[in-house]
């Protein structure tokens, strides 16, 4: 849900589609004709996202938090937990899961000093005399979004391992009618390691015999599968995707005689409700939150001189993604600067920035680490980011930005192939980009940006975010060759507050912000590059000369 709660957009202050609010009509309706039998489960990642989230979790932290509040305003069920959740640190978790009036259930993440689950491994629901068990999990790769004391507090293991024994355990002990896999993980895919998969559904539901559905969600794509498991039964497996624009419905008729069930059909649907009218009721009640998310949206922290465009970070320096380095690099004096948009249809215009901007900048609430890498790993993590993100171009009409090959020739504008915030440039050295050299052989450093050399062998202090800096998007880990367990001990300092409220204070510090392009790095040769940029700019994201209008798929 990412804090989608109201049909309002706090950071773009505009009206948005699907939200908790509309939601809320479209079950109510639901309760009108099921009744009791309704059954409502969310699949985690509520208490980031909207700045309401961030307004509660930090600014308003001592009243209920807004996310338990919807919660308990629908009658949830049970939640399972999602990576953004535990992001906010044990403080904001904890309250969070003991203001909830429904389980929130993880059976694969345990308490590291214990070993025992940190929350309820499921839920049992019981309906007109039918027993339902509720299974919670979390992807495994949680840990490369957190960091420090959270980090070593929780341990987590893999999906598929853990349902299997847990389903055993509870249809022994349990003996239920029903039960629900509700996992905060994508299809498959993903961030990989020896230690964790990021997303297991897609296994987990063909792997272990037990499990009537799966409702799951963390890769925001809309999903309506049915798995076949290994026993021979079908699973229907649904996934909403994110921001509450649908919902995952699954429809259970049971048929039971004396303790016995005789009959079991299960049939899934994804439910678009991003036209529903909002509930009025649910408005009223969450209006004062609101309205008081609007007035801390609204206050001023800088001025800027001119709009910036995240999308031309695609292409070459830019205004937008050099704002953050140099911020970055301010904060910290730090060598080297590593960053990348969290999207590319984000634009701060000229004039006041204020709050809300801000979540623009960085939507998220991360630390600032400052990592020792030495040259040659700064190399090998901008080969592997260049490689997510350009295509290796043969002839001078190819693509220069690496385009996913499954929405060519349908009919529909292309999507990028890779998440654009694993598109990390680089501040504070020169170099260049060859889009005709394979994986390896990409990144050519010149030089660092103040004129001495830059040396392979050296060691540099290098500002990033705290999800590249624990892994995240394996650019430090696959890229770069660090082991996953040594990153922590690259960490020579990290802010006591979130990346955004760090390049917040150092910009209203500033007032006016006069961003422009650090013209540090470019796409070679230029006499291919520059045409394909001209090329996929118009073709591609409907940019004209002039404008700034991105594809909305992105």
């Amino acid at each position: 849900m990412h804090g989608c709660f109201m049909p309002y957009d706090f950071i773009e202050n505009k009206p948005a589609s699907g939200s908790l609010a509309r939601a809320c009509t479209y079950i109510n309706n639901m309760r009108k004709h099921y009744g009791n039998r309704l059954i409502l489960l969310d699949c985690g990642d509520m208490l980031q996202g909207q700045p309401i989230c961030h307004y509660f979790n930090s600014t308003k932290n001592g009243e209920m938090n807004i996310a338990s509040r919807a919660i308990n305003y629908l009658k949830f069920d049970a939640c399972a937990i999602g990576n953004h959740d535990l992001a906010t640190g044990n403080d904001v978790f904890d309250k969070w899961t003991r203001e909830c009036g429904c389980p929130i259930v993880a059976a694969n993440m345990t308490d590291s000093t214990t070993g025992k689950p940190y929350c309820p491994p499921y839920a049992i629901l019981e309906r007109e005399g039918i027993k339902i068990a509720v299974l919670g999990m979390v992807t495994s790769a949680a840990p490369l979004w957190l960091y420090g004391k959270l980090r070593n507090r929780l341990h987590f293991e893999s999906i598929t391992t853990v349902a299997a024994s847990w389903v055993e355990s509870i249809r022994n002990e349990e003996h239920p009618d029903l039960i629900i896999g509700l996992f905060h993980s994508g299809w498959n895919g993903g961030t990989s390691t020896d230690l964790y998969d990021e997303n297991e559904v897609e296994r987990t539901a063909r792997d272990v015999p037990g499990l009537d559905a799966i409702f799951f969600g963390h890769d925001h794509v809309t999903r309506q599968e049915t798995i076949t498991n290994k026993s021979g039964h079908k699973v229907p497996c649904l996934n909403p995707s994110c921001n509450a624009n649908s919902l995952a419905v699954a429809d259970v008729t049971i048929t039971k005689e004396g303790s016995s069930v005789v009959c079991k059909t299960i049939s899934g649907s994804i439910c678009d409700i991003k036209d529903e009218q909002p509930d009025l009721a649910f408005m009223e009640y969450f209006k004062e939150a609101a309205e008081e998310t609007i007035t801390y949206c609204s206050k001023r922290i800088a001025t800027i001189d001119k709009p910036i465009h995240a999308i031309d970070g695609l292409f070459g320096n830019a205004p937008f993604t050099d704002l953050i380095h140099n911020l970055q690099l301010a904060i910290t004096h730090a060598d080297i600067s590593l960053s990348a948009p969290l999207s590319a249809n984000i634009s701060i215009e000229k004039g006041l920035i204020c709050i809300r901007d801000m979540f623009k900048l960085y939507k998220y609430d991360d630390l600032l680490y400052v990592m020792r890498l030495n040259g040659m790993e700064i190399k090998a993590c901008l080969e592997m980011s260049y490689e997510l993100w350009t295509n290796t171009m043969t002839t001078p009409y190819d693509h220069i930005v690496l385009i996913a090959n499954d929405t060519e020739g349908h009919g529909s504008l292309p999507k990028l192939k890779n998440n654009i915030f694993n598109f990390d440039s680089a501040a504070g050295i020169d170099y260049e980009v060859d889009v005709t050299k394979p994986y390896g052989q990409k990144i050519k450093i010149k030089q660092m940006s103040d004129g001495k050399p830059f040396c392979e062998n050296r060691w540099y202090n290098v500002v990033t975010n705290s999800y590249r800096g624990n892994g995240g998007g394996d650019l430090l880990t696959k890229g770069a060759g660090i082991a996953v367990e040594s990153l922590q001990q690259r960490i020579v300092w990290q802010s006591d507050k979130g990346q955004r409220q760090c390049l917040m204070e150092q910009m209203s510090c500033s007032g006016t912000i006069a961003p422009k392009a650090n013209n540090n790095w470019k796409f070679v040769p230029e006499e291919w590059a520059d045409k394909a940029i001209a090329r996929d700019k118009a073709n591609i994201f409907r940019i004209n000369p002039g404008h700034h209008e991105a594809n909305k798929q992105l």
